[in-house]
């Protein structure tokens, strides 16, 4: 490898790790924003969060490796530029393609692994992110009685405490306690009130205890209404009581990982390719039922026609009298005014129930077509995320040699600008064809389609030495046309 292969590619390769872990950082920091009020008060343990967010990471790589490729070509060929090294390289016969040819070849494996982490490490990721999520969602807060407040998270009991007092030892006095007991789903027939009482927790937190002091217990019994009016309530009057409570509801359990697979976002390549057949099969299947169904309804219909003796039968004698002999025609002028009546009646029940099946079917094949769009939308981004790679590397490389500029001031303000194009173009293209409107490879490449020409036409103009971003370039000009306007007025 020679010597300006090796400078250049160091110098690529530090802004692309420093700028792609901070957009990983900040896609993260976004996704906990957004899931924060589901994680929090649930006691989750730390590495129950950790596993979160490492799944996370690997959900947001997708968009943080094109913009790092491309923030990190930006910073790379502007420093080049801003420094003169690629006019020393100009200088010596070498163009701007075969500085950037080394850089080319890194990118294209880069986007060789981007395709290969698309295919196979993202749906695991994926798979293990929904079910964790899921958990998490399902996991009820951690126990927190708050003063003043009934507190009905455990279940069968209700409790309300006007007051807590933190001891010595960490545990805490609860003051003027209240406990509904309606275990037994017979309402709130039992009820208990104490002074004051101490909560503890046991150490495998599978039960937590209430020792209460100086206290009434309320009971209600429960009698034959229909022959006595009269309910008896018993009072039991204690200066300790104890109460238990089970709250292995609330430790935190993973769910079985098989229920999530059938989702289209956690399958592979050839998995998506066979779950589209079975969708193209399953929609041809459909339409063939109904057409079956509409065919024989109008025209054979044996509610009409006996087709054994080419005569009206009734309903009821069709069901007794069902066939499969061929059609025969019959003038209905033959028919008498109540018969008429009767095929006419036949003929509107019959549009009726197709015009339901045709509904039924038309709503279940937008169904189907919503989810093969959206099975297909998932396979073209298998590829897109590569090509996203490479497209955004020709779009920073020139874009640095012009702009001239390095560090992470004007890198920055240019790249967010390209990459939110990027981003807003392909949201738009995939909402798009996820409702139909549009093919699903015509809007998950429609981003494609527009940046592409423009990389070309920034490498255009960084080989021909074009002052794009040349804001004194452009001054001139204006300035030169109202020179020439006021020597004409002169």
């Amino acid at each position: 490898m020679k010597k300006s292969h090796k400078f250049i590619l160091f110098s690529f390769i530090g802004p692309l790790v420093m700028t792609f872990f901070i957009a990983v950082f900040v896609l993260v920091m976004q996704f906990i924003w957004l899931y924060i009020d589901e994680m929090l008060g649930k006691g989750l343990e730390w590495y129950v969060l950790a596993e979160l967010f490492f799944y996370a990471t690997a959900n947001v790589v997708p968009m943080a490796m094109p913009l790092a490729i491309l923030l990190a070509s930006i910073m790379t060929f502007g420093n080049l530029g801003e420094h003169f090294e690629l006019v020393a390289f100009k200088s010596a016969g070498i163009s701007l393609q075969k500085v950037m040819k080394p850089l080319i070849v890194f990118v294209f494996f880069i986007s060789i692994g981007a395709f290969y982490f698309a295919n196979n490490v993202i749906p695991v990721a994926n798979l293990k992110f929904y079910s964790l999520l899921h958990d998490i969602r399902s996991q009820k807060p951690a126990i927190n009685i708050q003063p003043n407040v009934f507190y009905n998270e455990i279940d069968g009991y209700t409790i309300r405490v006007k007051d807590k007092i933190p001891l010595e030892d960490g545990r805490e006095m609860l003051k003027d306690v209240m406990i509904y007991n309606h275990a037994n789903n017979n309402g709130n027939r039992q009820v208990t009130v104490a002074d004051s009482g101490i909560m503890n927790l046991s150490k495998d937190k599978a039960y937590f205890t209430i020792k209460l002091y100086h206290g009434v217990d309320y009971q209600e019994k429960q009698e034959d209404r229909s022959n006595n009016r009269n309910f008896p309530l018993t009072r039991f009057y204690f200066e300790e009581n104890e109460f238990q409570f089970d709250i292995s509801g609330f430790q935190f359990k993973r769910s079985d990982e098989e229920a999530f697979k059938h989702d289209y976002r956690l399958l592979n390549l050839k998995q998506l390719m066979y779950r589209t057949d079975s969708l193209h099969k399953f929609t041809r299947e459909e339409a063939d039922f109904l057409n079956e169904n509409v065919h024989y309804a109008y025209l054979f219909n044996d509610s009409v026609i006996d087709k054994k003796n080419n005569a009206f039968l009734t309903p009821i004698q069709n069901i007794q009298q069902h066939d499969s002999i061929p059609h025969k025609e019959v003038n209905l002028k033959e028919f008498n005014k109540q018969q008429i009546s009767q095929v006419f009646g036949i003929a509107i029940n019959n549009a009726r129930t197709q015009k339901g099946r045709a509904a039924a079917a038309k709503i279940e094949m937008n169904v189907l077509k919503e989810t093969l769009a959206r099975v297909k939308i998932e396979w073209h981004r298998k590829f897109t995320f590569s090509i996203a790679c490479l497209i955004m590397f020709f779009i920073g490389a020139p874009l640095g040699a012009i702009v001239r500029k390095g560090g992470l001031g004007m890198p920055v303000v240019i790249s967010i600008i390209f990459f939110l194009i990027y981003y807003i173009i392909s949201i738009t293209g995939e909402k798009m064809a996820k409702e139909l409107i549009i093919s699903p490879w015509f809007g998950m490449w429609i981003s494609t389609f527009v940046l592409f020409p423009l990389g070309y036409f920034f490498t255009y103009k960084a080989t021909t030495d074009s002052a794009l971003f040349n804001i004194d370039a452009y001054t001139g000009f204006i300035k030169n046309i109202f020179k020439r306007k006021n020597k004409e007025l002169s």
